[in-house]
């Protein structure tokens, strides 16, 4: 029996019998799954039946607290899928912002992703890593939200996933070493360069996103690292100069969007910026100062993948604001986004 702290009495009846333990499985031995009814009495505490972690939360717990726990071999798959949905969307929707360094070692991280039921993962839940950026700081990873690619691309993605961000940029780059748009998004240095470089005015170092991937992302992800199709632009129109094309790509990691940010398009130039990057974080949602911050003061600006016209891209400002440069080779912010199962 799980321990309140509190000396809370749980009594156990599973199919109508008495039991000294809950059952440890959702899946009953006839193959039906338990409906769990949770009744704390008179008291004030009260107990929730979480499905996806399949264990008891108790709030506003009293001394001396007796719940009922009702376990009932009723429920069909597609009604179970219901719950676990259900706990998807409230993990989705629910800022946490609590340590999971250790089932991100354990590897228990990854089986709670792919059988899709998240346990122990909510939104803005972090992972330190051993690998430091190029700042010198180790690099935190963040839970941006959850499945929510799911039924995108083409093909479609149907994996569980979640979406991971670091909470401070990774590095500085540069979309083109020379101000210019041409080619879109996935035609730019920042995607296509392999190597880093150095810029020769102010001695920074300037990832791309490969070298990033090989540096930062890898090491601490590995095989996890989802391989899917997104759509970016790859043209803008010499007259409207705006993106004027694009197409599906193979990809594991891609700057965001505005609307990945910001829930909306602010400067960018068309729908061809944006493709399946059309929805907003929950992380932003749930904590909009991480936009721009680290939530503890720290504040920075860094590009995101939308064209606003032939000669610029869009950022998003260390001020909070969203932001459009003529300058596609001035030092920002590296902060890329990368899905993992």
């Amino acid at each position: 029996m799980p321990d309140f702290g509190y000396d809370v009495k749980l009594a156990v009846t599973v199919d109508g019998v008495k039991k000294e333990e809950m059952p440890t499985s959702p899946m009953s031995q006839d193959g039906k799954y338990y409906e769990v009814k949770v009744s704390c009495g008179s008291s004030k505490t009260e107990g929730l039946w979480d499905y996806n972690a399949w264990r008891l939360n108790l709030d506003y717990i009293e001394s001396n607290s007796k719940c009922n726990l009702k376990f009932t071999s009723s429920m069909t798959k597609d009604q179970y899928d219901e719950y676990i949905k259900s706990g998807v969307a409230l993990r989705r929707n629910t800022y946490r912002g609590k340590n999971i360094t250790d089932l991100w070692k354990s590897q228990k991280l990854y089986e709670q992703i792919k059988d899709g039921t998240f346990a122990d993962i909510y939104v803005g839940d972090y992972i330190i890593s051993n690998t430091t950026n190029v700042f010198g700081t180790k690099i935190t990873w963040i839970i941006a939200d959850l499945d929510n690619y799911w039924y995108t691309g083409a093909p479609s993605l149907e994996r569980h996933h979640a979406t991971i961000i670091p909470l401070l940029a990774l590095s500085n780059c540069q979309i083109n070493s020379e101000v210019t748009t041409t080619g879109g998004y996935y035609s730019s240095e920042i995607v296509q360069k392999e190597a880093e470089t150095e810029n020769d005015s102010n001695g920074k170092v300037l990832e791309t996103l490969k070298s990033a991937f090989t540096k930062y992302i890898e090491p601490d992800f590995h095989d996890h690292i989802i391989s899917y199709k997104s759509w970016l632009s790859d043209s803008v129109d010499s007259i409207t100069k705006k993106s004027s094309s694009a197409n599906w790509y193979d990809r594991q990691v891609d700057l965001m969007s505005e609307a990945n940010v910001y829930g909306t398009t602010v400067w960018g130039s068309s729908a061809y910026d944006v493709g399946i990057d059309n929805q907003q974080y929950a992380i932003f949602q749930l904590k909009p100062e991480l936009r721009n911050s680290s939530g503890k003061g720290t504040v920075y600006g860094y590009w995101l993948k939308d064209v606003f016209n032939d000669k610029a891209f869009v950022y998003s400002d260390y001020t909070g604001k969203a932001g459009a440069s003529y300058y596609t080779n001035t030092p920002l912010g590296l902060r890329p986004r990368f899905l993992i199962d």
